[in-house]
């Protein structure tokens, strides 16, 4: 979740947020198993709160990216596994095997800018989908100008994060890596897959990707969202690309297709991260003594509460999975979960990473292990917010011994467990029913009301950001 914590930092905003409500059906692949993803997000409901960048996605607009990379979506090899069917309206039709068959592997995930030039337009592309700042039907000429002003104030700090971090985030090149290994994990398998790597906002963008699978004329494709846990604003914005981008084109909405909506139950991950855990608790002088800290990223309390974002839970059965594992080996330390990355007015799911820290030392606690539970990749969260704020800040509050446990990465018992959920997955891949789509927002298209909107809106627009009172405020609250 490279800039999970940016957009959130806005003044509020009206947002429409779609309500997740799962309909699950457990299965061996993954927790949550056979959701209509578009039924499951189609009760809308308005929320204030700052915007979250990563909460739905839509399609970027390729021309207002930054520059451009000669970097088409590369194909690896995959994993995955569950089923989610992008269209509520559309039927599903079984597709039978070919002996021309060729199995694609999509992995997702956010995206970060590699260089510190590129952290600007990386904030653009961010800002500008408006799925993070829903604006009103009026206003929305002004998109891209908005975004343009945010990147350009908040470039600066984060430009800092990334400086701390060798200069850009390793989050491609990690997720690359991971691609290499899925693929010959599924190798050994006798299972030849090509995988994709999709980002959600910075190359290489899940629309290129998708555009490239198109061009391998994959036959079946399972989609792995590189989450442990689901949450609207991270799976769910990259699942939305996918639903918008297949339902409108008669190859992919035939492509049969399965998806791993959240993987945080499966044994490899939690036997993977238990590993982990009882490897760094070696490093201290006094294991037992070592209080375990899961820190996860945090979202909007209105996401869980209103929106019906299933994080909250499916981060604490995670944990509650992991501790029994670490129990069933002999490990009985205590452990406590807190949200870390909140910006903004709004609340944000509690306890906060930074004020728990602050209460262990005051409690007496000397030695504690972070785990960052929501990430299996480096990236500025751990690499920087974890391993430099959140431990500088446990020494000053009086823990002495301080231990971090690293993302999963490329550990070959991650890999090899991911490997088989894709195999699972397989045979539930169905295929996506065209859908005509309306085109009623066209027909009922007013020239001389659009006029009059757009008149109206640029001069509110001028009125708002460049009034000197008003541009501080928003300024105050980007920094």
């Amino acid at each position: 979740m490279e800039a999970a914590s940016i957009a959130a930092g806005l003044p509020q905003t009206r947002l429409t947020v779609a309500s997740h409500k799962l309909s699950s059906s457990s299965s061996k692949v993954g927790s949550v198993t056979s959701v209509s993803f578009l039924e499951s997000l189609s009760a809308q409901t308005s929320l204030v709160l700052t915007a979250s960048p990563i909460e739905k996605a839509a399609p970027i607009d390729a021309g207002s990216r930054g520059r451009k990379r000669n970097v088409v979506a590369q194909s690896f090899a995959a994993p995955s596994a569950g089923i989610c069917p992008f269209d509520r309206t559309s039927s599903f039709q079984s597709q039978s095997q070919t002996a021309e068959e060729k199995i694609g592997l999509l992995l997702l995930n956010l995206g970060g800018p590699e260089t510190l030039q590129d952290v600007q337009p990386f904030l653009f592309n961010l800002f500008a989908d408006p799925d993070i700042i829903r604006l009103p039907r009026p206003f929305q000429f002004l998109q891209k100008p908005l975004a343009q002003l945010i990147s350009v104030l908040r470039a600066p700090k984060s430009k800092v994060g990334y400086a701390a971090i060798g200069g850009g985030s390793p989050l491609r090149k990690i997720t690359d890596e991971q691609a290499h290994a899925i693929k010959d994990a599924l190798q050994a398998k006798d299972v030849s897959v090509n995988v994709y790597v999709g980002m959600r906002y910075w190359y290489p963008f899940t629309e290129e990707a998708i555009q490239q699978i198109k061009k391998d004329r994959i036959t079946r494709l399972v989609v792995l969202p590189l989450y442990p846990q689901f949450s609207i604003s991270t799976t769910g914005s990259s699942l939305r690309i996918l639903e918008n981008t297949f339902s409108k084109d008669a190859y992919l909405s035939r492509l049969p297709v399965s998806v791993i909506e959240s993987w945080y139950k499966r044994q490899g991950y939690v036997k993977s991260m238990a590993d982990l855990i009882e490897k760094e608790l070696q490093t201290f002088s006094k294991p037992d003594e070592v209080m375990i800290f899961f820190s996860a990223h945090g979202v909007p309390v209105s996401y869980v509460e209103v929106a019906g974002d299933p994080y909250k839970d499916q981060m604490e059965d995670c944990i509650y999975l992991i501790m029994q594992e670490l129990k069933a080996r002999g490990v009985y330390n205590d452990h406590t979960l807190a949200y870390q990355s909140r910006v903004g007015p709004v609340q944000w799911l509690k306890p906060y990473t930074d004020e728990v820290l602050v209460e262990l030392g005051k409690k007496g606690v000397k030695s504690l292990l972070a785990v960052p539970v929501s990430f299996v990749s480096e990236h500025i969260e751990t690499l920087e917010e974890i391993d430099m704020e959140y431990r500088e800040l446990a020494l000053e509050s009086g823990i002495e011994s301080w231990g971090r446990v690293p993302a999963l990465g490329c550990t070959s018992s991650f890999i090899t467990d991911l490997a088989d959920a894709v195999v699972e997955a397989l045979p539930s891949a169905k295929a996506i029913a065209a859908s005509s789509g309306s085109t009623g927002e066209i027909d009922n298209y007013d020239p001389f009301r659009y006029a009059i909107k757009l008149l109206f809106g640029s001069v509110l627009a001028c009125v708002l950001l460049f009034s000197p009172k008003m541009f501080v405020a928003f300024r105050n609250q980007l920094l």
